[in-house]
Parts: C-alpha cells; sequence; structure tokens
C-alpha cells in the first residue's frame, strides 16, 4: 500500500504507518497539477492544501481511499470518489472537544467582558461597572447540528445549569434530560445563544443570512466554531449594528483561504469585525489543541490500518 501525505501531519501517524509496514511518501509543496503528473499511489492523506476535485478523482488511478486529516470533507468531492470506487476517511471524533471547549470559551468571554476588560486593564482604564458581565446560568442556547462537536458541546454545557435546546435535520429521538430537540422554530424562539455545528457544504453554505437571523425573537450570541462560509458576514454586520446580534464570537471567517491558512483581512466587513468590541476573532484554532493533534492522529491511522486490512 503506497501512500502519498500531502500536508503536515503528526509523527505519531507516520510511525503507526511505518510500523504497521505501509510506504509513504510526503509531498509538501508540489502542486495538484504537479502531483497529477506522478501519481501512483493507493491513498492520499490531506489536511486542506488544495481541493480533491472530479478531475483529481478521475486522474489518480491507483487511488483507493482519501483521508482527511480532520472532520470537514468540503474540500473533497466524496461524490465522484464513491463514483470511482475511493473510500473517504476523516476524524471528526479527534478534535469535538478541543472545539466545544473553545466555543463555550467564546460564549463565557463575551459574556463576562473578558477581553474588553483586559484590554483596558492594559491601557490604564480600570472600569468596573461597565464591563458587568452575564451569567450562562438559566440562559437558552440553541445548537444547530448534534454531530460529534454538538454532542461534546452539550455534554460540557450541563454543569452550567443552562437550557440546551437543539436542531439536527438529520437525526431523531437524541433528546435526554440535559438536552431538548426542538425544531427550527423554537431555536429562533427561545435561544439567548446560538453555537453553530455543521459542515459546509451546498445546503449549508450561506445559511445564516438576514431572512434566517430575522425569525429571532430575542437579540442573540452567536458562535461559529465550524465553517466561515456559513455565515453571511454583510448580514452578520448588519445584525451587529442593530443590536439584533449582542456578539459574536467566531473562529472561523468567510474571507479564509481554502487551506485556512490566511485570511484576507483588509476588506471593509473584516475591518469592522476588527474594530468591534463586542466580536471575538480567533484564527481557525479551535480544533488546534496538543491533545487533540495526537487524538486525530491515533483515530485516523486506526481508521486507515482497518480500510487497509479490509480490502486484502
Amino acid at each position: 500500500m503506497k501512500i502519498l501525505i500531502i500536508d503536515k501531519i503528526d509523527n505519531y501517524l507516520k510511525n503507526k504507518l511505518l510500523q504497521n509496514n505501509c510506504d509513504f511518501t510526503e509531498n509538501l509543496s508540489d502542486s495538484k497539477e504537479q502531483i497529477l503528473k506522478k501519481f501512483n499511489f493507493d491513498g492520499l492523506i490531506l489536511r486542506s492544501r488544495f481541493n480533491i476535485d472530479f478531475d483529481f478523482i478521475k486522474k489518480a488511478k491507483n487511488l483507493k481511499f482519501i483521508a482527511r486529516y480532520g472532520s470537514g470533507m468540503e474540500h473533497i468531492d466524496t461524490k465522484s470518489a464513491e463514483k470511482y470506487n475511493i473510500t473517504c476517511i476523516n476524524c471528526p471524533e479527534g478534535n469535538k472537544d478541543a472545539v466545544a471547549e473553545h466555543a463555550i470559551g467564546l460564549i463565557l468571554c463575551l459574556f463576562n467582558k473578558i477581553n474588553i476588560s483586559n484590554h483596558q486593564i492594559k491601557t490604564g482604564i480600570w472600569n468596573r461597572e461597565n464591563n458587568r458581565g452575564l451569567e450562562l446560568m438559566n440562559k437558552t442556547i440553541g445548537v444547530i447540528g448534534y454531530g460529534n462537536t454538538g454532542q461534546s458541546l452539550c455534554e460540557k454545557l450541563k454543569g452550567f445549569n443552562c437550557n440546551i435546546i437543539v436542531y439536527d435535520k438529520y437525526k431523531k429521538n437524541y433528546g435526554n434530560e440535559f438536552i431538548r430537540e426542538v425544531s427550527m422554530d423554537e431555536i429562533f424562539n427561545h435561544s439567548n445563544i446560538l453555537s453553530i455545528h455543521i459542515p459546509l457544504n451546498k445546503e449549508t453554505g450561506n445559511m445564516i443570512n438576514k431572512s434566517f437571523l430575522n425569525k429571532f425573537k430575542k437579540a442573540i450570541f452567536i458562535i461559529n466554531t465550524s465553517r466561515g462560509q456559513i455565515i453571511n458576514t454583510n448580514d452578520l454586520i448588519y445584525f451587529l449594528k442593530n443590536q439584533r446580534i449582542l456578539g459574536a464570537g467566531l473562529d472561523v471567517l468567510e474571507y479564509e483561504e481554502n487551506s485556512f491558512d490566511k485570511i484576507n483581512s483588509k476588506n471593509d466587513n473584516m475591518i469592522f469585525l476588527k474594530k468591534s468590541d463586542n466580536v471575538l476573532l480567533t484564527p481557525h484554532i479551535a480544533g488546534l489543541t496538543f491533545e487533540s493533534r495526537k487524538r486525530l492522529s491515533e483515530i485516523l491511522a486506526n481508521k486507515i490500518l482497518d480500510f487497509i486490512k479490509s480490502i486484502k
């Protein structure tokens, strides 16, 4: 089994492959076109360096699996892969806890104005009353998406004594004593906070737009640790300006490059977000912890090895 690795991955994964007699090559610099010219591999491991589209899949004659070091699969044409009998593998379990904890961190920071008061003190301002915060207890958190990360977030929110309501279009009967399975109408009617945990695809791109946000009965806080293109930034800013959105915690942004390594930060919308005290921005790091790096490697390695065993 010959495997090509085109992104930086943890050494644990590489060592695990070596221990199981997998022959791998690393190519972290060649373009997609250059890689295709000499492609003779059975497996491909990547993060987000470039899209694996129909053309790539059609030309990669020997390819048997594509393994995504992470959760999101929007960079991979999974339908074409299925057509050519190529198995797609990812590991959303690996960083679910990291992302969930980051989402809670964004909520607490916004509620308690930690970023604002920290900046003020460092510039010589001691202002207690204007930095009075909110408590998470008894607030209603609307969670969209009850996959790995959505479930982890709900589990971690239990101890805050808040009301957790969840909508998932593709799941049923997951409610329990701590969370309530609801319709989107109930998310719109009751949420104080909206936290987004869905993949980016044709259905969810630009989903959080003016029409969507206009349905909320209360002014809300919004947290996005999924993908930036799910939120229409123009519409988000409109609701921030009109105080229909009280604050936003954004680990992902519409203006990131496909690789997530760079962002176009000079447009007017980014300038507004960077200047807004009630907007928290982090550089797509919710899933990047030391613990998740190892966990992602362990899970993906095991899934790859299981796949190899299954076709022998």
